[in-house]
């Protein structure tokens, strides 16, 4: 066992390109050398197996399923019976010391505060990754796996399946790119979503810890709260130190057209509101707008700067003049996009779903975006597959490679930031090269409600809230955009 934890610590410390070098899957070996078999499988690791990752693996299982991590062996108990000859791990470092040598790709399906590290391990390994979205829990994380992944030259995919729906994203993207709606200025984006609890006061009491669970693993590098079942499993995505609420979720469905389509990058302006906003929890309802500045024009559209905006938990964009009375504006899937353009509107649902305008003309924009076959239902797994068995020399790139998933990702919990930061009381001025917001000084200070306090007595209520105390703001905006994680856990160093 020294010996093998001792090959982990000279991953970490040995420099990305030899990491990258150091294990290399026989498939791509044998694509290099001019020939795979058509047996040829890939020897795929799973890490958070009980819930979406179980799904994940059932569209992978024409593949070998030789190494199952879970930190709730109950909750992974279903998926540990469906491969029986898969070993069994509590713990994903564990699991890459005595299997890295076996392993060719891994699959992470963990809370978002656990993605990034179990993914940048992975990729500094040279492992292939697929990760569940949100991609990462943090803007750092999301600029780390984007720079891993590009120095290792490993195929990677982001678990939001939308991106390869082709009567979906991929049709907003022709229409949008052949100038059929004409300039977009305005999107707007919803979700019908949370559907578990949020805008809750942290738990007072410990519940005891389940013996088939091991809290202090779930918790990685969080702050180690006690154990309350109503945490985990699944209510985690409620609570910051593990989740991102409803944003976090469900953007990665929906603002992915937008981001795709109008070639978004970094935004220079946020702004967030909420229902009341609590220290621990994600509030009930969200509203957030962020400002992208214009980007090189397309051949048949330009390209001008566009406001984007999100609301949850209830919270809708006005009925576009025009929309049919009595249709619902929210759209399937729990998911609505709006495209404002200057010559029409483009509305879809989640996942880019039913895209229509609103005109009711139907686009003949030429097909220029390659097309995955069977995308929602294992489809958009098996393409990663694909891309992880071609030589990377000349590998087709997957439909959420994290060279998009990364910076899309940035935009995602940027809008977490922007909620976080609302007590600020002004539009955030964001760096996105440097990571940092511009106009935040040094001596401003940010508190925020620890709990409601609301009460009634005699029929009268009465309002008693508990705040933190102040805490500098610039500090605070640094830790979200960059983690303090707990002791014993690390990240690679950023590539250059």
């Amino acid at each position: 066992m020294a010996n093998k934890i001792s090959r982990r610590d000279f991953l970490r410390k040995s420099g990305i390109g030899l990491a990258a070098m150091t294990v290399v899957p026989n498939v791509v070996l044998g694509k290099s050398h001019g020939h795979t078999a058509p047996s040829d499988k890939l020897n795929i690791a799973g890490v958070g197996v009980g819930g979406r990752g179980a799904g994940v693996l059932k569209s992978l299982e024409s593949q070998n399923i030789v190494a199952l991590c879970d930190t709730d062996w109950k909750y992974a108990k279903n998926t540990f019976d469906r491969y029986p000859g898969a070993r069994r791990f509590w713990d994903y470092r564990t699991m890459f010391d005595q299997m890295g040598n076996s392993i060719d790709a891994v699959m992470v399906a963990t809370a978002d505060h656990t993605h990034c590290l179990i993914a940048s391990e992975a990729i500094t390994m040279g492992k292939h990754v697929y990760c569940e979205k949100p991609l990462t829990h943090s803007v750092y994380e999301s600029r780390l796996l984007t720079k891993l992944a590009a120095s290792t030259n490993v195929a990677t995919q982001m678990g939001n399946q939308g991106s390869s729906l082709a009567e979906g994203v991929d049709l907003i993207c022709e229409w949008i790119w052949n100038g059929e709606i004409g300039e977009v200025t305005k999107v707007e984006c919803a979700t019908n979503r949370p559907i578990w609890p949020q805008g809750l006061n942290a738990p007072e009491k410990a519940d005891r810890i389940p013996g088939t669970l091991n809290w202090d693993l779930f918790t990685g590098p969080a702050k180690l709260n006690p154990y309350n079942e109503i945490y985990h499993p699944w209510n985690w995505r409620g609570w910051w130190d593990y989740g991102t609420g409803a944003l976090g979720d469900m953007a990665c469905h929906i603002l992915h057209q937008p981001f795709r389509a109008l070639k978004l990058g970094y935004p220079t302006k946020v702004e967030g509101s909420s229902t009341l906003l609590l220290s621990a929890c994600a509030p009930q309802a969200q509203h957030v707008k962020m400002i992208f500045p214009a980007r090189d024009n397309m051949p048949k559209v330009a390209l001008p700067e566009v406001e984007v905006h999100w609301y949850d938990g209830g919270m809708m964009p006005e009925r576009p003049k025009g929309f049919p009375e009595g249709k619902q504006l929210m759209g399937p899937g729990g998911g609505l996009t709006i495209f404002h353009g200057t010559k029409d509107t483009l509305i879809c649902g989640c996942y880019g779903q039913q895209p229509f305008l609103l005109s009711g003309r139907v686009p003949n924009a030429p097909k220029v975006c390659r097309r995955v076959p069977n995308a929602m239902n294992g489809g958009h797994e098996m393409d990663w597959v694909r891309a992880c068995k071609e030589d990377k020399s000349s590998r087709v790139m997957t439909k959420s490679d994290f060279s998009e998933a990364g910076p899309m990702n940035e935009m995602v919990v940027m809008g977490v930031l922007a909620i976080r930061l609302q007590g600020l009381n002004k539009t955030l001025e964001w760096d996105g090269v440097n990571m940092c917001f511009t106009n935040i000084s040094d001596t401003e200070t940010l508190r925020t409600c620890v709990k409601d306090g609301f009460k009634i007595h005699d029929g009268h209520p009465t309002f008693d809230k508990t705040w933190t105390d102040p805490v500098n703001a610039k500090q605070f905006a640094a830790e979200l955009v960059k983690h303090n994680y707990r002791e014993g856990w690390r990240l690679p160093d950023m590539p250059r």
